[in-house]
């Protein structure tokens, strides 16, 4: 594949640059290797005197040249990538930079020691270099062999790097096709924890995809939601709690009657709206179809937000369909609010329309309480 982004390249370059390439080429000053320019944080290369050191590698302009990148495309190996890709990488041109990303992980391959090095140089590299390393990673292979596995998260909960840098770390696990029981218990610890901030989110997201992931090949989830049940329920972190939550729906998978119950506490005992809200989302998904409707008509009762009564309201007839209508006729007359969007719901069921997502996107207005800024229904 980067072989092949590398011919677009070049075929595209050859057409744009012709003979200006060349000029470009003698008019900039050569460049310091990547490891000086690191040390120098990004200083101009001085074009007095002063010594040059021996150098085996080709150089490459800042300035993008097509025949650089040819060079580089044939010639580059795991040992020369950084200093061979920093000039490259300064351009900042994305489809050089998405051709890097596919080359290093060519480089990789399979080799779980390639990527342990790389992820090595990633614990040090700067915030452009970083992002590249590690998008290296996670194309390649290797990303799947256990040590890499164990080093990512390593990495990512070693709380002498910077929050960010362990995100990102903490990011390239969201690829993985499951999460051993140590593995999931260390993570949801960790994304509970109140000083985990962005950290903390993006591992929350990344347990929730392993999940989806792991349930469409296996069928096996309820480690999963347990974890992700107790980050909702357990960070201080709102918008944590929230993703927590949200990650369950995604799986689409029946909620069981202890799921279920756990599920209703939120729903009396969360602070945020919108917690709440997503909480009504997920409890849709229960099997056992009179539980959660009672759990709904209670919530409801004692629900003082208008857009959490509606989400109790429209997610009463994505539970239980057609036999949720008693159950939302007494929710309209404690609320007259809710008295159209009751009828709404009686006239589509009577039409004969069963589909919750048919009878959602037949509605008049799916926000007739202006409440949908983050839910889509």
């Amino acid at each position: 594949m980067a072989l092949l982004s590398a011919v677009a390249l070049l075929s595209q370059g050859s057409g744009e640059q012709g003979d200006a390439s060349g000029s470009a080429r003698a008019s900039t000053p050569r460049e310091p290797s990547a490891n000086t320019a690191r040390a120098a944080s990004g200083s101009p290369t001085g074009q007095g005197g002063a010594e040059q050191p021996q150098e085996k590698a080709p150089r490459f302009s800042k300035t993008i040249c097509w025949q650089d990148l040819e060079r580089f495309n044939e010639s580059v190996t795991l040992g020369t990538f950084r200093d061979w890709a920093g000039p490259l990488l300064a351009s900042k041109d994305p489809h050089v930079l998405a051709y890097l990303k596919e080359r290093l992980a060519e480089l990789i391959g399979e080799d779980e020691g390639r990527a342990l090095e790389v992820l090595g140089w990633a614990r040090e590299a700067s915030p452009a270099e970083f992002k590249l390393l590690l998008a290296g990673v996670r194309g390649a292979p290797a990303l799947l062999k256990p040590r890499v596995v164990e080093q990512l998260m390593t990495l990512g909960l070693d709380e002498k790097l910077d929050l960010g840098r362990r995100a990102g770390f903490l990011d390239g696990l969201q690829k993985l096709p499951r999460l051993e029981p140590a593995q999931l218990e260390r993570l949801s610890h960790f994304a509970k924890d109140a000083a985990s901030g962005e950290a903390g989110w993006v591992t929350t997201r990344a347990i929730g995809r392993v999940m989806k992931q792991d349930f469409e090949r296996t069928g096996n989830i309820k480690p999963y939601l347990d974890k992700l049940l107790a980050i909702g329920t357990e960070s201080l972190d709102e918008p944590v709690r929230y993703l927590a939550l949200e990650m369950e729906m995604h799986a689409d998978a029946p909620l069981d009657t202890q799921t279920t119950a756990r599920l209703a506490q939120v729903l009396t005992t969360e602070g945020s709206g919108d917690v709440r809200q997503v909480a009504a989302h997920d409890l849709s998904l229960a099997q056992d179809k009179a539980q959660v409707l009672d759990i709904y008509a209670r919530a409801f009762a004692t629900e003082r937000d208008l857009c959490v009564r509606w989400a109790l309201f429209r997610f009463s007839a994505r539970a239980a369909g057609k036999d949720a209508l008693p159950v939302m006729a007494n929710m309209a007359l404690a609320d007259p609010r809710f008295q159209g969007d009751y009828q709404d719901f009686e006239r589509l069921y009577a039409s004969g329309i069963v589909d919750y997502d048919r009878i959602w996107f037949s509605l008049p207005s799916q926000d007739p309480h202006g409440c949908l800024d983050h839910h889509d229904g």
